[in-house]
């Protein structure tokens, strides 16, 4: 079973607020004491958090029900409730919460230690020693808790990374990435149903790296739904910048781009203001003739000739990398 879990649908309840104490004063020597009964305690909280250390939502795929405790009632001589107990869903960076019936964002998770609350939990009742006036001097009421919240919550991860990698099935991304990453440790496999996403952490000149996001083959009508669709789409949205790879024996290259461009921005037009590169693969099967009968006809953007077979223009590839990372910043 795969061990990459991007989405899941959990039902959150919170706590409910404890109710204010009713309690009067039993003192010896006064026959009709005045009010005092405490505040209820506040129900339980349920926390979203960073945690840089997790990749996978797969710790929630069997957690479905998530519950807070209860406050504890208000006490006696004005002591308050002990507060419900709040709930911490650690989950990875990168993690949106959305509310399941009604689409809304609820949050992002960008930082390690970052808090969102899901649900908040109900405020505790006031006790009776809140209600005492001039005209009730031994109010015998109080406030009861309000009441939990529960809601099914959608928890979507979107793999981080600085460079996405963009192509169709089999344009040479996966060889790309295997040769240019680190060390294997330092790759992880992220099966999805049938295709692998990976983040390599590549090398850089002195001592310097990045992360590279090898993310399944868009195929055309991916906006849509088509494929993997939308699922692939979510994670080219965190990347910093789109480094497209399109194979040199493509029927026509600047048409194969245009076609990924448009599955880009169709999904989301927000994609059209990151920075782009292209790197035409499998390079080692072209002479100068015909490299420079492609080079007539290639979009305007910064592109760079590779084969990662035969090991050829990879470190002109990363300088570019690298320039158009840190121009972002």
């Amino acid at each position: 079973m795969s061990n990459f879990i991007d989405y899941v649908k959990i039902h959150c309840r919170s706590g409910k607020g404890g109710p204010g104490s009713r309690y009067m004063r039993r003192e010896k020597f006064v026959a009709k004491g005045g009010p005092a009964g405490g505040d209820g305690g506040r129900g339980g909280h349920i926390i979203l958090r960073g945690n840089a250390q997790m990749w996978t939502l797969l710790h929630l795929k069997y957690r479905k029900h998530i519950k807070a405790e209860h406050g504890n009632p208000g006490g006696k001589n004005q002591s308050t409730g002990k507060d419900g107990q709040d709930v911490y869903l650690d989950v990875p960076l990168g993690t949106i919460a959305k509310d399941a019936e009604t689409g809304e964002f609820i949050g992002e998770i960008e930082e390690d230690g970052q808090e969102i609350v899901l649900l908040s939990g109900g405020k505790g009742g006031r006790g009776n020693v809140h209600f005492k006036n001039s005209v009730n001097q031994t109010p015998d009421y109080a406030q009861p808790g309000l009441p939990e919240k529960e809601s099914w919550i959608i928890l979507e991860l979107k793999v981080l990374a600085d460079v996405g990698l963009v192509g169709f099935p089999n344009a040479g991304k996966s060889t790309l990435l295997s040769v240019v990453s680190a060390a294997k440790p330092e790759i992880a496999n992220y099966p999805f149903t049938t295709l692998t996403p990976n983040l390599g952490i590549v090398s850089y000149r002195d001592f310097k790296s990045f992360v590279m996001a090898d993310i399944p083959g868009i195929i055309e009508g991916a906006h849509q739904g088509k494929g993997l669709g939308l699922r692939f789409l979510r994670h080219i949205e965190r990347n910093a910048v789109l480094l497209f790879v399109v194979p040199a024996d493509a029927d026509d290259i600047h048409a194969e781009y245009k076609i990924l461009v448009n599955e880009l921005e169709q999904y989301n037009p927000e994609l059209a203001d990151k920075p782009r590169l292209l790197a035409i693969s499998k390079s080692d099967m072209l002479d100068e003739e015909l490299m420079d009968e492609i080079k007539m006809d290639l979009p305007d953007i910064p592109t760079q000739f590779i084969s990662a077979v035969a090991q050829t223009g990879l470190t002109e590839l990363k300088d570019l990398i690298w320039k158009e990372i840190n121009t972002e910043n």
